[in-house]
């Protein structure tokens, strides 16, 4: 007897949300009721998580999020595998939905420009342009873009002092970011934003929009991506 694919949901929003705390046994019981596991963080400045389940019980969470005002345009990605990729479900409240460290750097204040997958080929084959992994050393080495710095950052705490340290006296270049699913990149061109940087370019939705929209044989990316949950890692077909 075939089993039922599991879905999986990516998703994050940048939106203040004053109300968070309140929010956060409502999402667990609605979690826990349609068998949903994962990890969702909340904050004042936004949502982000991923979460794996029957498909209905997934839709019903991401439904629930995307009526609370703000989060109506939810950042979010749909995959599918064989078996749940989560032993537990937590749904925790944070000061930071991913954590860079700096309160100055507000993503709902200022963030890069957006490159669609389908442009980033082009953008990151100009040799004018400075690409640039915002992921840590362990995911780059399953797998990377083309042309990629790697900052050797441990935590994401650390790009701060890489963008002073290496990044500083490139403000005039052409700076393309990314990450696995666009969050990072938010918190990454807002702070290079703040600094004085004008060029800066993000890819729309991370590397899990860009293995959606292009097909792998036009694909600049090499190797694997790493993901946060007992996947590991998924391929261009996720």
């Amino acid at each position: 007897m075939e089993s039922t694919p599991i879905t999986v949901a990516a998703l994050y929003r940048f939106a203040d949300w004053p109300q968070y705390e309140a929010r956060r046994l409502p999402l667990l019981d609605l979690c826990l009721e349609g068998e949903v596991r994962g990890t969702l963080l909340l904050a004042r400045e936004g949502i982000n998580g991923t979460i794996a389940g029957p498909d209905s019980g997934v839709r019903a969470v991401v439904e629930a999020i995307q009526r609370e005002p703000g989060f109506e345009s939810l950042e979010l990605k749909y995959s599918q595998c064989d078996a749940q990729p989560f032993l537990r479900t937590k749904v925790r409240l944070k000061q930071e939905i991913v954590t860079i460290g700096d309160p100055e750097v507000n993503p709902n204040e200022v963030v890069g420009e957006y490159v669609e997958p389908e442009d980033w080929n082009a953008l990151i084959s100009d040799p004018d342009t400075l690409v640039v992994d915002t992921r840590n050393d362990y995911e780059i080495e399953v797998g990377a873009f083309e042309r990629a710095l790697d900052p050797n950052t441990k935590s994401f705490r650390e790009f701060p002092d890489y963008v002073d340290a290496e990044l500083s006296a490139h403000r005039d270049r052409k700076i393309a970011m990314y990450c696995t699913g666009g969050i990072r990149c938010e918190k990454a061109t807002a702070l290079l934003r703040q600094r004085g940087f004008d060029k800066v370019y993000h890819l729309k939705g991370g590397v899990l929009n860009y293995f959606a929209k292009v097909p792998e044989e036009q694909s600049l990316w090499r190797g694997d991506l790493f993901v946060f949950d007992n996947r590991v890692a998924v391929n261009h077909d996720i």
